[in-house]
């Protein structure tokens, strides 16, 4: 039943498949059928928010830099293939290599060494080009997609262009903490479409992977 997950995950899916198939193999030699046992349910909003790491800015990358009572320096700035932009007065600044934060630290650093006295300098992340999510299984548009910011499961669905006839409405969401250690949720899709459980965010590097239905 997943041995669609396996052509599309390596080598994530050898983790994957022993804890979906062994019920069902359990069950077979048994001669009783049995519903195969779920990853864990995704934890809520506001954890998934508390604990995710900070977006690493990236090629593509779209940026509001605001620098206060200096509305020549204030605007939108796209990052070019090379992680970098040019800024004015400064010339080409480095931008992958940290997030919005360490960008903000070393413009007004730049700034405070020859051109403005007490800088004050803002980022904001517009649009995060540069970051993708995996939408795999039975959707009508398989394949990787670029991350928005605040994009939710119902998002990722809908750009994958909805779910097959044959699709499960229990999602799983195959995804790697802080530490890089690989974690499994499982998405109760129905219940969300019908507004009883919230529309879960996703991360960059997710994958969203639509098993084939048990019914």
């Amino acid at each position: 039943m997943y041995s669609t997950l396996s052509s599309y995950l390596k080598p994530q899916s050898s983790k994957l498949i022993p804890l979906m198939l062994s019920p069902c193999l359990v069950a077979a030699s048994c001669g009783v059928q049995q519903v195969p046992t779920l990853p864990p349910r995704l934890p809520s909003s506001q954890e998934l928010i508390a604990q995710s790491p900070a977006h690493t800015l990236g090629p593509g990358d779209v940026l509001e830099v605001r620098v206060y009572r200096e509305p020549e320096l204030s605007g939108l700035y796209h990052v070019g293939p090379t992680g970098s932009f040019t800024f004015p007065l400064i010339g080409e600044v480095k931008a992958s290599q940290g997030g919005a934060y360490e960008l903000t630290q070393e413009l007004t650093r730049r700034l405070k060494e020859k051109y403005l006295r007490d800088p004050q300098v803002t980022v904001l992340v517009k649009e995060t080009k540069s970051k993708k999510v995996f939408i795999l299984g039975l959707v009508k548009k398989p394949g990787s997609y670029t991350f928005e910011s605040q994009m939710t499961v119902v998002q990722a669905i809908a750009l994958a262009g909805g779910l097959q006839t044959l699709a499960s409405r229990d999602l799983v969401l195959i995804r790697n903490d802080q530490k890089g250690i690989e974690q499994k949720f499982r998405i109760p899709f129905k219940e969300i479409s019908q507004g009883r459980a919230p529309n879960s965010p996703l991360q960059p590097g997710d994958i969203l992977f639509i098993p084939e239905s048990w019914y």
